[in-house]
């Protein structure tokens, strides 16, 4: 079943998602050459539950962090550890916060110190990739027709799209139905009615679409270690349009970037 929030339930998901993305912002001011990626997760469970939240990851299934940190060849779900960022590093930081009974989800790949060209064209084009997805997210379209455009976009760039992973409902639960690939044909998949909200998280790799699993049983990296970008918002749809519920607009405040 696809759940349908009414506008006092969006709302709420609204809040959480919006702190998901101060929390990021106030990762973005520490994110530096040096710094432990243990460093950054303590900075931000402490953060969210200064806010009245709760880290909506931690304990999630054995999870045991605030933030999912993923460095480089990594894509998803890296544990924070006592691995120190190095000039050049690229860094997926996602996060969940639970706030009056609702869940925000987003994430942002972050440059740390001087990224090569490469880096910094695949960041762009993985964002370009979660804004194409966005703009399908109406009322009656398909999850399929989101997919198509992030897979049209990533491929036409010569990129490769994760297909064991998915962006999600989002809600009550960290994740609910449908999932969203971010491969597919338009017209096929479940059908986004109003008040459906969903996670966009294009996951997308420099090199081959393969990807492994760390003996740690969390830390998702690609097949060949070449890198991975991810950036992820919460969307509800409507007739006609739709609402963004995160925002990076206080990341890129710190980071001094055009915002979304």
């Amino acid at each position: 079943m696809i759940n349908q929030y009414n506008d006092t339930e969006v709302e709420k998901i609204r809040e959480s998602s919006l702190l998901v993305g101060k929390t990021l912002a106030e990762i973005a001011k520490h994110i530096k050459v040096g710094i432990k990626t243990i460093e950054l997760d303590q900075i931000a469970e402490q953060f969210i539950r200064d806010h009245g939240a709760t880290p909506e990851f931690k304990g999630y299934k054995g999870f045991p962090a605030t933030l999912c940190i993923s460095v480089n060849d990594a894509v998803i779900h890296g544990i924070p550890s006592e691995y120190e960022l190095k000039d050049g590093d690229i860094v997926a930081i996602d996060c969940g916060v639970r706030k009056n009974g609702f869940v925000g989800d987003s994430a942002y790949t972050f440059a740390v110190g001087n990224v090569s060209e490469e880096a910094k064209h695949l960041m762009r084009v993985t964002k370009e990739c979660l804004e194409l997805g966005i703009a399908e997210c109406l009322a009656g379209n398909r999850v399929g027709d989101i997919g198509f455009v992030i897979q049209q976009h990533a491929e036409k760039n010569g990129y490769s799209v994760v297909r064991e992973f998915s962006g999600h409902g989002v809600g009550r639960k960290l994740h609910e139905k449908p999932d969203v690939m971010n491969f597919g044909r338009r017209g096929h998949g479940k059908q986004l009615r109003n008040g459906t909200v969903i996670a966009i998280e294009p996951m997308i790799n420099q090199g081959t679409k393969n990807v492994t699993l760390d003996k740690d049983k969390w830390t998702v990296r690609t097949a060949d270690r070449k890198l991975s970008a991810h950036y992820e918002h919460n969307i509800v749809a409507r007739q006609g349009k739709f609402e963004v519920l995160s925002s990076f607009k206080e990341i890129e405040q710190v980071l001094g970037v055009n915002s979304d």
